[in-house]
């Protein structure tokens, strides 16, 4: 058995536990939009075609804000060709996604979806094949209270009101050759530049994240945020991240241990930012905004080819894309990605699980038929719903395993919040031991525990193993139970995780 002590103390706080933290993604990209959020005529249907299982999903999972277009997807959208009867709307071809796009699904019905789902919109605008003018164009139609021509025409079209767009994204992953219009860090930087404040002189409320690199492995990272901040530092607010991650080799060990490439990542892209902060004598911080993470498996065991979408053949609607069906192990990482993302709240300020419904989502559906939760959609839920207050800063001393690719990696992942409103600590604990239980003691040092509010543990079901997945026949075959054997001893808190598993203990403190 491995073991694990946890120290918190009410004073040592990383910050307020960020709202937008617990953002995800819709993209018009396989069956994300078209019968995953919306599908007019399924049963579960309602007047403007949404799908109210998924809706009802969605609010369960707690998302704070979505990020859409896109995605690749957007770097060659037309923003107006989402609006206005929809009767009159062109179908394009979408090289992004080798699919057609049908546009029934745009601008106005996602506004409408956002507001059924109780989620802020982040939206993202074209920097691939357009530019200045469609970006300000489209913060107008999108903003402006009326009377102007885009503004009036966004009326005409339905919506009155304004939608009140705060956040904003100037493109995507501009820096990755796949992208449809491509750039270099000087072009992008620029164009970033010259686009944002052009947004903002249309309103100036709004927020602005910049295009980090598509992932830290990229040649361009480092130097491509360095060149891009350089140009639009006084114009942005955030730089994104992006990275996915998924079990290579049958190297699980370095697998579960993947959230300290990501505490790297993140640590890295706030050092660079500062440094151009520090160089260019700027007074406010940029942060950070995570806007694509997930597991993602571009290549399955037994596959020799990464996932090929333009190799499969014709121009189809909606077609089934990277639906990756989630196993517990995926679970456990996901839920130490979120702890990453938690202990970094006081720069990580926006983060959005990639993506929502069918595409590398904690939500699959079938067409015309049930919705359901995948694995990852636990721990997800379980923070995003329960992580309120401030970011405890936790001091962990335990047992350490060896990875091949990230060197000694903790067996338990820890991360906690203390809520001093509601009188609540709530403990994200993971322990990565693929054969062993753990035991943890937490001791809280300016708290005292008057009971054990919840404590639930997601792990390997009985008679399965750690591939065990949920599916439209077993929906609940992968979920949380009650994690017994949780007691308090004086000040201390202890517990015995599992062997691979995700687990929430909340308690009930007071100021001692």
């Amino acid at each position: 058995m491995s073991r694990a002590t946890i120290t918190a103390d009410r004073d040592f706080t990383v910050g307020p536990v960020p709202h937008r933290l617990f953002g995800s993604f819709v993209e018009h990209m396989g069956r994300c939009v078209y019968s995953g959020i919306y599908e007019p005529g399924h049963p579960q249907a309602e007047e403007h075609g949404f799908r109210r299982d998924v809706l009802s999903l969605v609010r369960e999972l707690g998302v704070s804000v979505v990020r859409y277009p896109g995605g690749n997807f957007v770097s060659g959208y037309r923003w107006e060709d989402g609006v206005g009867p929809v009767s009159q709307r062109p179908r394009r071809i979408d090289g992004a996604w080798h699919s057609i796009e049908t546009n029934a699904f745009g601008l106005h019905e996602f506004a409408d979806w956002a507001r059924q789902a109780d989620v802020e919109i982040m939206e993202a605008v074209n920097l691939g094949t357009r530019g200045v003018d469609a970006a300000r164009s489209l913060v107008e139609y999108a903003n402006h209270p009326g009377g102007t021509c885009l503004s009036d025409l966004r009326r005409r079209n339905g919506s009155p009101d304004p939608f009140g767009i705060k956040l904003w994204c100037l493109g995507n992953e501009m820096d990755g050759p796949w992208q449809i219009g491509h750039k270099s860090a000087d072009e992008y930087g620029r164009l970033a530049t010259e686009a944002g404040k052009a947004m903002k002189l249309v309103d100036p409320s709004i927020e602005l994240v910049a295009c980090g690199s598509s992932n830290s492995g990229m040649p361009t990272f480092g130097t491509w945020e360095q060149t891009v901040l350089r140009h639009a530092y006084d114009v942005v607010d955030n730089i994104s991240l992006h990275a996915y991650y998924e079990e290579q080799d049958g190297d699980v060990a370095s697998f579960l241990a993947t959230a300290l490439d990501m505490d790297h990542f993140i640590e890295s892209v706030v050092a660079t930012a500062d440094a151009v902060r520090a160089a260019g004598k700027h007074d406010k911080r940029i942060n950070l905004s995570f806007d694509e993470w997930n597991v993602w498996y571009t290549r399955r065991p037994g596959e020799d080819q990464p996932d090929a979408i333009s190799e499969r053949g014709g121009w189809h609607e909606h077609p089934r894309i990277i639906e990756d069906a989630y196993s517990v192990t995926d679970a456990v990482v996901v839920g130490t990605l979120l702890n990453s993302l938690l202990r970094h709240g006081d720069r990580v300020r926006i983060a959005n699980l990639a993506q929502l419904v069918n595409v590398i989502a904690p939500i699959l559906t079938e067409e015309g038929g049930p919705a359901w939760r995948q694995s990852i959609f636990w721990p997800f839920s379980q923070m995003a719903n329960r992580a309120k207050g401030q970011v405890l800063r936790l001091a962990v001393d335990g047992d350490r395993y060896r990875t091949e690719k990230f060197g000694d990696a903790d067996l338990v992942d820890a991360s906690a919040t203390w809520d001093d409103e509601n009188g609540c600590v709530s403990m994200f604990l993971a322990n990565r031991g693929l054969e062993e239980s753990a035991e943890v003691s937490v001791a809280l040092r300016g708290l005292d525990t008057a009971r054990i509010a919840r404590a639930e543990v997601l792990t390997v079901p009985a008679g399965a193993d750690r591939f065990a997945t949920n599916d439209a026949g077993r929906p609940d075959r992968v979920r949380p139970a009650a994690l017994d054997g949780v007691v308090l001893d004086g000040a201390t808190t202890r517990l015995t995780l599992p062997p691979l598993s995700w687990a929430v203990v909340e308690l009930d403190v007071t100021r001692s």
